[in-house]
């Protein structure tokens, strides 16, 4: 395991936060949840009835005996969940229609995060995304000033760590967007240990090109500055002028980055979820994530084609989020 994680399970331990797992049936989740529970790093909270929970885990050789097994239809406290629910949504749902509502394994999770009875949530092995994130936007919401939440990777190899984002969420987003990316990434990166230098990707450099395209990337930059004006962003720029000091000294002599960009921030989801697989395919990096960032408090997303490793570390990444609230 990379230092980095080494870095975050030691501090994760000292506080041993709680991190609920809607899918507690899932062999990859009691894998993991099983293994954190025995490192003593995280609380996991599994949701499901106890009887297929733990047959479950029989069948594949964990122990879940010292986990807690929540099922939303026996919860003590589940009419406490559906009244905070109802006034959360302000009117959008009745008491009746939250009852129902509420036996959904994601949204009884993210309403245990909600009422601070847990840290934080992964999902995503069985749901799909929009069966993650919907419950998290409706109840948990983003953070004030941040109008969309973004999904970014933190890559790793060796010694090396950078940010890519957006990868996940945001399909053709505009100036504002981007700039709220752009900040969030940079407040990402420091969870990781990363002192952010953001730069703001496009086909052109410092206006090489001009464009509908390089106008968007470049007020985006404008509008990041005005957010955060510590942050150290600037752009537009080709990825070679980011991220290699002879050739930022050639293309952008100005530039506070110098080509030692560590957080990058893409124009658009397409370009980010082929950038972050071809280094993580043709690079060698280990691509962590996507990490949802913006919201206020932790829930993120698997591939469901995660392995039980891939559920160990978004695990301890989100309970890492949770410490910096």
């Amino acid at each position: 395991m990379s230092d980095m994680f080494t870095e975050i399970k030691q501090e994760v331990k000292e506080v041993n936060p709680a991190i609920v797992f809607p899918e507690g049936t899932d062999e990859r989740i009691l894998e993991a949840a099983a293994r954190l529970h025995k490192e003593g790093i995280i609380q996991p909270i599994l949701i499901g009835t106890r009887q297929d929970v733990e047959i479950k885990a029989k069948e594949i050789g964990q122990d879940v005996s010292g986990i807690t097994i929540l099922d939303p239809e026996t919860y003590e406290a589940f009419d406490e969940l559906v009244d905070a629910f109802v006034e959360r949504r302000k009117g959008k749902n009745t008491k009746d229609e939250a009852q129902q509502i509420l036996k959904s394994a994601n949204y009884f999770g993210t309403m245990l995060v909600y009422t601070g009875r847990a840290a934080g949530l992964v999902s995503g092995a069985i749901h799909s995304t929009g069966d993650t994130v919907r419950p998290a936007l409706q109840i948990i919401k983003t953070k004030e000033g941040v109008k969309k939440t973004s999904g970014v990777f933190v890559m790793v190899k060796n010694d090396e760590r950078y940010i890519f984002g957006d990868c996940a969420i945001n399909i053709a987003p505009d100036s504002s967007d981007l700039a709220e990316t752009a900040v969030e990434a940079g407040k990402t990166a420091k969870v990781f240990g990363i002192d952010p230098k953001v730069a703001m990707l496009s086909f052109s450099t410092k206006g090489s090109a001009k464009s509908e395209e390089t106008d968007r990337v470049a007020e985006a930059v404008m509008l990041a500055k005005e957010k955060n004006p510590e942050l150290n962003v600037d752009g537009e720029f080709q990825f070679d002028a980011a991220f290699v000091p002879d050739v930022a000294a050639k293309k952008a002599p100005d530039s506070p980055l110098r080509g030692e960009a560590n957080t990058f921030i893409f124009p658009s989801l397409e370009a980010g979820n082929i950038g972050y697989k071809i280094a993580q395919r043709l690079g060698g990096y280990e691509a962590i994530g996507p990490i949802l960032q913006g919201l206020n408090q932790p829930v993120n997303d698997l591939s469901r084609g995660c392995s039980q490793e891939d559920v160990y570390k978004l695990a301890l990444i989100t309970a890492m989020q949770s410490l910096q609230k």
